[in-house]
Protein backbone atom coordinates (compact mmCIF):
# COMPACT_ATOMS: atom_id res chain seq x y z
CA UNK A 1 0.00 0.00 0.00
CA UNK A 2 1.27 3.54 -0.80
CA UNK A 3 1.78 6.05 1.89
CA UNK A 4 -1.27 7.65 0.36
CA UNK A 5 -3.14 4.83 1.09
CA UNK A 6 -1.68 4.44 4.55
CA UNK A 7 -2.79 7.68 5.39
CA UNK A 8 -6.38 7.43 4.36
CA UNK A 9 -6.60 4.36 5.74
CA UNK A 10 -5.44 5.81 9.34
CA UNK A 11 -7.81 9.07 8.67
CA UNK A 12 -10.85 6.23 8.06
CA UNK A 13 -9.84 4.63 11.04
CA UNK A 14 -9.92 7.90 13.17
CA UNK A 15 -13.07 8.86 11.64
CA UNK A 16 -14.59 5.68 13.40
CA UNK A 17 -13.33 5.59 16.16
CA UNK A 18 -13.41 9.35 16.78
CA UNK A 19 -15.79 11.32 15.79
CA UNK A 20 -15.24 15.10 16.80
CA UNK A 21 -16.09 17.26 19.94
CA UNK A 22 -19.13 16.84 21.49
CA UNK A 23 -20.13 20.05 20.15
CA UNK A 24 -19.18 19.30 17.05
CA UNK A 25 -22.54 18.38 15.57
CA UNK A 26 -23.46 17.01 12.24
CA UNK A 27 -20.44 18.63 11.22
CA UNK A 28 -18.03 17.12 13.57
CA UNK A 29 -19.09 13.24 13.21
CA UNK A 30 -19.28 13.27 9.76
CA UNK A 31 -15.91 15.22 7.85
CA UNK A 32 -13.33 13.01 8.12
CA UNK A 33 -15.50 9.91 6.70
CA UNK A 34 -16.80 12.38 4.14
CA UNK A 35 -13.07 13.83 3.17
CA UNK A 36 -12.50 10.18 1.63
CA UNK A 37 -16.43 9.64 0.47
CA UNK A 38 -17.04 13.33 -0.77
CA UNK A 39 -13.84 13.28 -3.40
CA UNK A 40 -11.63 11.15 -5.40
CA UNK A 41 -8.98 13.77 -6.09
CA UNK A 42 -7.87 14.43 -2.36
CA UNK A 43 -4.27 15.40 -2.02
CA UNK A 44 -2.20 14.84 0.43
CA UNK A 45 0.52 17.33 2.21
CA UNK A 46 3.53 16.22 2.49
CA UNK A 47 5.18 18.79 5.08
CA UNK A 48 3.99 19.17 8.73
CA UNK A 49 0.56 20.99 8.59
CA UNK A 50 -1.51 23.07 11.09
CA UNK A 51 -0.13 22.10 14.65
CA UNK A 52 1.75 19.33 13.67
CA UNK A 53 -0.47 17.64 11.89
CA UNK A 54 -0.95 16.00 8.45
CA UNK A 55 -3.37 17.02 6.56
CA UNK A 56 -5.69 16.13 3.88
CA UNK A 57 -7.46 18.01 1.62
CA UNK A 58 -10.46 17.88 -0.44
CA UNK A 59 -12.70 20.52 -2.65
CA UNK A 60 -15.50 19.12 -1.38
CA UNK A 61 -17.87 20.93 1.20
CA UNK A 62 -19.71 17.99 1.37
CA UNK A 63 -20.37 17.22 4.51
CA UNK A 64 -20.41 20.76 6.47
CA UNK A 65 -23.99 21.74 6.70
CA UNK A 66 -23.49 24.81 9.42
CA UNK A 67 -20.68 26.10 7.29
CA UNK A 68 -22.19 25.87 3.66
CA UNK A 69 -25.42 27.55 5.62
CA UNK A 70 -23.05 30.63 6.91
CA UNK A 71 -21.75 30.83 3.29
CA UNK A 72 -25.04 30.89 1.43
CA UNK A 73 -26.31 33.31 3.96
CA UNK A 74 -23.49 35.87 3.64
CA UNK A 75 -23.87 35.53 -0.17
CA UNK A 76 -27.48 37.40 0.38
CA UNK A 77 -26.17 39.72 3.20
CA UNK A 78 -22.84 40.63 1.69
CA UNK A 79 -24.34 43.68 -0.48
CA UNK A 80 -25.85 45.82 2.34
CA UNK A 81 -22.57 44.93 4.20
CA UNK A 82 -20.72 46.48 1.22
CA UNK A 83 -23.17 49.43 1.06
CA UNK A 84 -22.19 50.58 4.43
CA UNK A 85 -18.79 50.16 4.26
CA UNK A 86 -19.11 52.94 1.25
CA UNK A 87 -21.62 55.09 2.87
CA UNK A 88 -22.30 55.60 6.35
CA UNK A 89 -25.51 56.64 5.54
CA UNK A 90 -26.73 53.02 4.73
CA UNK A 91 -25.95 51.77 8.16
CA UNK A 92 -29.09 51.31 9.31
CA UNK A 93 -28.53 48.63 12.35
CA UNK A 94 -26.29 48.42 14.90
CA UNK A 95 -24.70 45.43 13.48
CA UNK A 96 -24.31 47.32 10.05
CA UNK A 97 -22.76 50.19 12.16
CA UNK A 98 -20.41 47.92 14.06
CA UNK A 99 -19.10 46.25 10.74
CA UNK A 100 -18.38 49.40 9.06
CA UNK A 101 -16.26 50.52 12.42
CA UNK A 102 -14.11 48.24 12.08
CA UNK A 103 -13.29 47.52 8.42
CA UNK A 104 -12.58 51.48 7.79
CA UNK A 105 -10.64 51.57 10.89
CA UNK A 106 -8.87 48.56 10.27
CA UNK A 107 -8.49 48.98 6.36
CA UNK A 108 -5.44 52.00 6.61
CA UNK A 109 -3.67 49.49 8.81
CA UNK A 110 -0.45 46.69 8.12
CA UNK A 111 -1.25 42.84 7.84
CA UNK A 112 -0.47 42.06 11.13
CA UNK A 113 -2.21 45.26 12.87
CA UNK A 114 -5.14 44.68 10.57
CA UNK A 115 -5.07 41.08 12.34
CA UNK A 116 -4.92 42.36 16.17
CA UNK A 117 -7.46 45.07 15.72
CA UNK A 118 -9.88 42.27 13.99
CA UNK A 119 -8.77 39.75 16.89
CA UNK A 120 -8.94 42.26 19.67
CA UNK A 121 -12.65 43.66 18.09
CA UNK A 122 -14.48 40.43 17.78
CA UNK A 123 -13.01 38.84 21.51
CA UNK A 124 -15.20 42.33 23.37
CA UNK A 125 -18.17 40.01 22.64
CA UNK A 126 -19.75 37.64 25.65
CA UNK A 127 -18.64 34.28 24.90
CA UNK A 128 -22.54 32.11 24.85
CA UNK A 129 -23.47 29.12 24.29
CA UNK A 130 -25.40 27.89 21.19
CA UNK A 131 -28.25 26.47 23.29
CA UNK A 132 -28.54 29.45 25.40
CA UNK A 133 -29.32 31.90 22.56
CA UNK A 134 -30.72 29.57 19.96
CA UNK A 135 -32.05 26.45 21.66
CA UNK A 136 -29.79 24.14 19.89
CA UNK A 137 -26.49 22.28 20.89
CA UNK A 138 -24.80 23.45 18.04
CA UNK A 139 -25.27 26.05 15.62
CA UNK A 140 -22.61 28.44 13.54
CA UNK A 141 -23.68 32.04 13.16
CA UNK A 142 -23.45 34.16 10.59
CA UNK A 143 -21.73 37.52 11.49
CA UNK A 144 -24.51 39.54 12.27
CA UNK A 145 -26.16 36.42 14.15
CA UNK A 146 -22.84 36.80 15.89
CA UNK A 147 -22.77 40.48 16.50
CA UNK A 148 -26.26 40.85 17.30
CA UNK A 149 -27.00 37.58 20.06
CA UNK A 150 -23.11 37.06 20.65
CA UNK A 151 -22.05 33.44 20.13
CA UNK A 152 -19.62 30.61 21.01
CA UNK A 153 -15.91 29.93 19.46
CA UNK A 154 -16.87 29.19 15.74
CA UNK A 155 -18.75 31.84 15.74
CA UNK A 156 -15.86 34.27 17.11
CA UNK A 157 -13.79 32.40 14.10
CA UNK A 158 -16.65 33.03 11.16
CA UNK A 159 -16.99 36.75 12.09
CA UNK A 160 -13.12 37.35 12.14
CA UNK A 161 -12.60 35.60 8.63
CA UNK A 162 -15.32 37.71 6.91
CA UNK A 163 -14.28 40.63 8.43
CA UNK A 164 -10.59 40.05 7.03
CA UNK A 165 -11.85 38.92 3.77
CA UNK A 166 -13.32 42.63 3.46
CA UNK A 167 -9.71 43.76 4.72
CA UNK A 168 -7.87 42.14 1.79
CA UNK A 169 -6.76 38.52 2.96
CA UNK A 170 -7.39 35.90 0.18
CA UNK A 171 -9.61 32.65 1.21
CA UNK A 172 -6.74 30.89 0.70
CA UNK A 173 -4.71 32.35 3.20
CA UNK A 174 -7.15 31.37 6.19
CA UNK A 175 -8.99 28.95 7.61
CA UNK A 176 -11.34 27.68 10.18
CA UNK A 177 -10.42 25.52 12.54
CA UNK A 178 -12.12 22.93 14.59
CA UNK A 179 -9.75 21.11 17.26
CA UNK A 180 -9.56 19.79 20.49
CA UNK A 181 -8.04 21.58 23.54
CA UNK A 182 -6.24 18.86 25.44
CA UNK A 183 -6.00 20.71 28.37
CA UNK A 184 -9.61 21.16 28.98
CA UNK A 185 -10.44 18.36 27.36
CA UNK A 186 -13.72 20.22 25.04
CA UNK A 187 -13.97 21.23 21.84
CA UNK A 188 -12.66 24.58 20.10
CA UNK A 189 -12.49 26.72 16.82
CA UNK A 190 -9.86 29.28 16.00
CA UNK A 191 -8.84 31.41 13.08
CA UNK A 192 -5.40 30.35 11.09
CA UNK A 193 -3.94 33.13 8.82
CA UNK A 194 -0.96 32.54 6.89
CA UNK A 195 1.41 35.42 7.20
CA UNK A 196 4.71 34.60 5.26
CA UNK A 197 6.21 31.34 6.25
CA UNK A 198 3.94 31.34 9.66
CA UNK A 199 0.66 30.46 10.33
CA UNK A 200 -1.17 32.99 12.97
CA UNK A 201 -3.92 31.76 15.23
CA UNK A 202 -6.49 33.92 16.21
CA UNK A 203 -8.17 32.78 19.22
CA UNK A 204 -11.27 34.20 21.19
CA UNK A 205 -9.52 33.50 24.88
CA UNK A 206 -6.91 35.62 24.21
CA UNK A 207 -6.13 38.86 22.30
CA UNK A 208 -2.33 37.50 21.77
CA UNK A 209 -2.00 36.01 18.10
CA UNK A 210 0.98 33.50 18.45
CA UNK A 211 2.45 30.77 15.67
CA UNK A 212 0.50 27.84 15.62
CA UNK A 213 3.70 26.06 16.65
CA UNK A 214 2.88 27.82 19.91
CA UNK A 215 0.02 26.09 20.77
CA UNK A 216 1.55 21.93 22.03
CA UNK A 217 -2.12 21.43 23.48
CA UNK A 218 -4.48 22.17 20.36
CA UNK A 219 -5.13 18.99 18.50
CA UNK A 220 -6.73 19.60 15.18
CA UNK A 221 -9.44 17.76 13.84
CA UNK A 222 -10.84 19.47 10.30
CA UNK A 223 -10.48 23.14 9.01
CA UNK A 224 -12.00 24.94 6.09
CA UNK A 225 -12.14 28.30 4.01
CA UNK A 226 -14.46 28.69 1.00
CA UNK A 227 -13.56 26.75 -1.00
CA UNK A 228 -11.40 23.42 0.56
CA UNK A 229 -11.42 21.25 3.63
CA UNK A 230 -8.62 19.34 5.34
CA UNK A 231 -9.19 16.51 7.81
CA UNK A 232 -6.21 16.74 10.12
CA UNK A 233 -4.52 13.24 11.33
CA UNK A 234 -2.33 13.70 14.38
CA UNK A 235 -0.69 16.74 16.43
CA UNK A 236 2.12 18.27 17.94
CA UNK A 237 3.45 16.18 21.07
CA UNK A 238 2.38 18.15 23.94
CA UNK A 239 5.40 18.69 26.93
CA UNK A 240 6.03 16.34 29.37
CA UNK A 241 5.56 17.64 32.96
CA UNK A 242 7.28 16.36 35.93
CA UNK A 243 5.61 15.27 39.02
CA UNK A 244 6.47 17.12 41.90
CA UNK A 245 8.92 15.73 43.93
CA UNK A 246 9.15 18.46 46.91
CA UNK A 247 12.28 19.14 48.95
CA UNK A 248 13.74 16.51 46.93
CA UNK A 249 13.64 18.45 44.11
CA UNK A 250 16.00 20.95 45.43
CA UNK A 251 18.79 18.54 45.59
Amino acid sequence: MTRRGRLAAIALLFATVMPGPSWGGEAGSTTLANVFQASQTASLTEATGLFGSIEVASNSLEGLPQWTRVLAVMRTEEPAFDRCIDNAADCGTPVLKNWRKIVTTARGLGRREKLEAVNIFFNRWPYKLDSEIYGLSEYWATPREFMTRSGDCEDYSIAKYFALRKLGFGADEMRIVILMDQIRGIGHAVLAVREGNDTLILDSLSNLILSHTVYKHYAPQYSMNETTRWAHIGSFKMPSTQPYQGLAARN
